[in-house]
C-alpha cells in the first residue's frame, strides 16, 4: 500500500512537472523568435491570451499518451520517442484550437510553432536523461572495485548498463574485452573495447583490475574453457552470466552474476525446440511423471508446467523429496494444479489407484534405481524397481487409454556390463513390444550423465575438493557423456511431441568428457591447483562400470530426425512370448527370492556382460 501511494505521488509529480515547462516552452518560443529581445506588447498579449490554451491541450496530451509513466531513472529511447510524439500531438491540437479562438492566429508566429516544439521536447526530455545520469553517477568520481568484462555483445553491454544503475558506487568499469576485430577501439556507453581477451593479465597487472565478469551467454563450451583458462591463470576473481539455456527456462535473468560452474564447460549450443508442437502435445492434459521427486523427474515438473500443463500428478516414493517439489512447484507455478501422491511404481494397487483416479493422457516414466556400483549388490530391488515397476506402469498406461507413455531410459542400456544398465534394457525391450499391441504410444528416450544430479559425479567430486581431498578417480582414461539437466528434460519433451509408437530416442550428447579432465577442471574452479592443493587417486573400475559409453548399439543403425538433437534407434525385434515368459520368470523368481535373478536379464539382453 505504502508502495503504490509513493508511486502515485511520483507520478504526479511528473505531470506537475511537465505543466510547468510548458509555459517556459511557449514564451521561450516568443523569446527566441524575437533573437532574444523584447517582444512587440501585441504578440506578447497573445502569447498569454493563448497560454491556459497551451497547458490545458499539452497537459491532457502528455497524460493522455501516458509520458508520465516511465521510470526517470531508466528513462530510453522508447520513452523519449513517446514525449516527441505527446509534444507533436499537442501542438497539433494547439495549433487548431488557437485558428478557432484567436482570430486565425494573427498573433501566433508559424515559427512559434516550431520553436514551442523543440523546446518543450528539450525541456521534457533533458530533464529526464539529467536525472538518469546523476542516479548512475555519470556526474561524479568512478569508484569502487575496478571492473573488466569479457565480451562486448548485447549480453556485456546489458550487463554494464545494469551494473550502473544498480550498483553505481560499487563497480568501476574500466574496458571491455572482444574477440571480434571489428569492435576493437570502439566504446559502449564511454567504456572503451580495448583488445581480445588474450591480453587480460596485461590489463590487469597495468590497471590493478579487482574482478573480470564474463559476458557471453552464448558460449559454447570450447570458447567457454578458454575464457575461463584465461581467467585462472590471472589469479583474478571471475564470475559469469547465466548460460542460454538457464536464461532460455527462466531459471535466471540477464543481469544475474554467479561463480563458473562445471555446466558452463560442459554446456552446449542451446536447444532450439518447437515448443509449439509440444504445447500442442501436452497443453491442458493430465500428466504423470514418476520419480518426480528425483533429479530428472522433478526438472520434467518444472518444464511440463511451464507448457501450460493443467493437471500434473506427482509420483514419488520419497516423502521428503515429493514435498520438496510440491512446495517449490506450488511458489513457481500457482496456476498449475499439482498433485502429490506418495507411492511405489512396485505396489500395482497403489498405481492402480492413480491411473483410475486421475486418468492421465501422457505418462512420464523417471522412477529408477541409478546408482552402478550399490546396485550390483542389490540385484532383487534392481530388477524389482528398474524392469517390474516399468512393467506395472506401462501395463497400467496401456490398459487406460493413455495417449503417451515416455520411458526416461540410459546409455548404460547399450552393451549392459551392469546391472542396472540390463534391467533398464529390459524396460525398453517390454515396452517396445507393447507398443506393437496397444493404442497408446510408447517412446524410449535414451542419453547419458546429467550435471548435479543426486548421486553424480560432481557432487561427489565437490564434495571431496571441499574436504581437501584427494579425489578418487577409477580410471585416467574413463570418459563419459554429459549434458544439463534443462536440456535433457527439453529434449525428453520434444522427443514426447514428435516421437513415433515403439521407438527409442537417442539425444545429442556432444563429445564424451574425460573424468580426469572433469575432476582437474573443478579443483581449478575452486581455487586450487591440481596436484598440489588436491590430489586425484585412481582406485580402479568399479563393479558394473565401463571405461566407455555407449548410446546406441551396433545393430541400431542411429539415423537422424527433424529435431536438431534427438536420433532414431532402429528397433531390435524381441518376441512378444519371449519377453512376457521372462518377465513372468523374474516375477516368481523375485517373489521367493530366487537367487539366479540375475540369469533372467541375458534371455532378453544376451549382450549383458557383467563385469567380473
Amino acid at each position: 500500500m505504502v508502495k503504490s501511494l509513493t508511486s502515485l505521488i511520483f507520478r504526479w509529480r511528473i505531470v506537475l512537472h511537465d505543466i510547468f515547462v510548458i509555459p517556459f516552452a511557449w514564451l521561450g518560443a516568443y523569446w527566441l523568435r524575437y533573437n532574444l529581445e523584447t517582444i512587440p506588447d501585441n504578440f506578447l498579449q497573445g502569447a498569454l491570451f493563448a497560454l491556459p490554451v497551451v497547458v490545458t491541450v499539452q497537459a491532457v496530451t502528455n497524460i493522455f499518451v501516458g509520458v508520465h509513466r516511465g521510470e526517470w531513472r531508466f528513462v530510453s529511447l522508447p520513452d523519449l520517442s513517446l514525449i516527441l510524439k505527446a509534444v507533436l500531438i499537442g501542438t497539433a491540437v494547439i495549433a487548431f484550437a488557437l485558428f478557432l479562438v484567436a482570430e486565425r492566429m494573427d498573433y501566433v508566429p508559424r515559427t512559434v510553432i516550431v520553436l514551442y516544439v523543440l523546446i518543450l521536447s528539450a525541456l521534457m526530455c533533458g530533464s529526464r536523461l539529467a536525472y538518469r545520469l546523476i542516479k548512475e553517477g555519470h556526474f561524479t568520481t568512478q569508484s569502487g572495485r575496478k571492473v573488466v568484462i569479457l565480451g562486448a555483445g548485447a549480453a556485456g553491454e546489458q550487463l554494464l548498463r545494469d551494473l550502473h544503475r544498480n550498483h553505481p558506487n560499487r563497480y568501476n568499469i574500466v574496458a571491455f574485452l572482444d574477440d571480434d576485430p571489428n569492435k576493437i577501439g570502439r566504446q559502449i556507453h564511454r567504456v572503451p573495447i580495448v583488445a581480445s581477451p588474450d591480453v587480460l593479465q596485461d590489463l590487469i597487472n597495468r590497471w590493478e583490475i579487482d574482478l573480470v565478469l564474463i559476458a557471453v551467454p552464448s558460449a559454447n563450451d570450447e570458447q567457454m574453457q578458454r575464457l575461463v583458462t584465461i581467467c585462472e591463470n590471472t589469479g583474478v576473481q571471475f564470475k559469469t552470466l547465466p548460460g542460454a539455456h538457464e536464461l532460455l527456462s527462466g531459471i535466471a535473468q540477464l543481469g544475474d552474476m554467479r561463480e563458473v560452474r562445471i555446466d558452463d564447460l560442459l554446456g552446449r549450443d542451446p536447444v532450439r525446440l518447437d515448443w509449439h508442437r509440444i504445447k500442442h502435445s501436452l497443453c491442458d492434459k493430465t500428466v504423470l511423471v514418476t520419480g518426480a521427486g528425483g533429479s530428472i523427474g522433478s526438472e520434467l515438473c518444472r518444464q511440463l508446467a511451464s507448457v501450460c500443463s493443467s493437471h500434473i500428478v506427482l509420483f514419488d516414493q520419497s516423502e521428503y523429496n515429493l514435498y520438496s517439489i510440491q512446495e517449490e512447484m506450488a511458489e513457481r507455478f500457482p496456476d498449475v494444479k499439482i498433485t502429490p501422491v506418495l507411492g511405489d511404481v512396485c505396489d500395482s494397487a497403489a498405481a492402480n489407484h492413480v491411473f483410475d483416479r486421475f486418468k492421465p493422457s501422457a505418462v512420464f516414466h523417471a522412477a529408477a534405481y541409478k546408482h552402478v556400483p550399490l546396485l550390483e549388490g542389490q540385484v532383487r530391488e534392481a530388477i524389482k524397481n528398474n524392469a517390474l515397476g516399468t512393467r506395472i506402469i506401462a501395463d497400467l498406461a496401456h490398459r487406460n487409454g493413455v495417449e503417451k507413455f515416455v520411458l526416461i531410459s540410459t546409455d548404460k542400456a547399450v552393451n549392459p556390463s551392469s546391472l542396472m544398465g540390463a534391467c533398464k534394457r529390459v524396460a525398453e525391450i517390454y515396452c517396445q513390444q507393447l507398443a506393437s499391441q496397444s493404442a497408446t504410444k510408447f517412446i524410449t528416450v535414451r542419453f547419458g550423465n546429467v550435471l548435479g544430479s543426486a548421486g553424480s559425479v560432481v557432487p561427489k567430486f565437490q564434495q571431496q575438493i571441499k574436504q581437501g581431498g584427494p579425489i578418487t578417480v577409477t580410471h585416467p582414461e574413463m570418459t563419459r557423456y554429459f549434458m544439463t539437466i534443462t536440456e535433457a528434460t527439453q529434449l525428453i519433451l520434444e522427443a514426447s511431441a514428435m516421437g513415433e509408437d515403439g521407438r527409442i530416442y537417442v539425444l545429442d550428447m556432444g563429445q564424451p568428457v574425460k573424468i580426469s579432465e572433469l575432476a582437474e577442471q573443478l579443483i581449478r574452479l575452486s581455487g586450487k591447483t591440481p596436484g598440489t592443493d588436491v590430489e586425484i587417486v585412481y582406485t580402479g573400475l568399479r563393479p558394473g562400470e565401463k571405461l566407455y559409453e555407449e548410446l546406441f548399439h551396433n545393430d541400431e543403425n542411429l539415423t537422424h530426425t527433424e529435431a536438431e538433437k534427438i536420433h532414431l534407434a532402429a528397433t531390435r525385434v524381441v518376441s512378444e512370448e519371449l519377453v512376457n515368459m521372462v518377465f513372468d520368470d523374474m516375477n516368481e523368481r523375485l517373489n521367493s527370492y530366487d537367487s539366479s535373478l540375475s540369469d533372467c536379464l541375458k534371455k532378453l539382453v544376451p549382450e549383458y556382460k557383467p563385469v567380473d
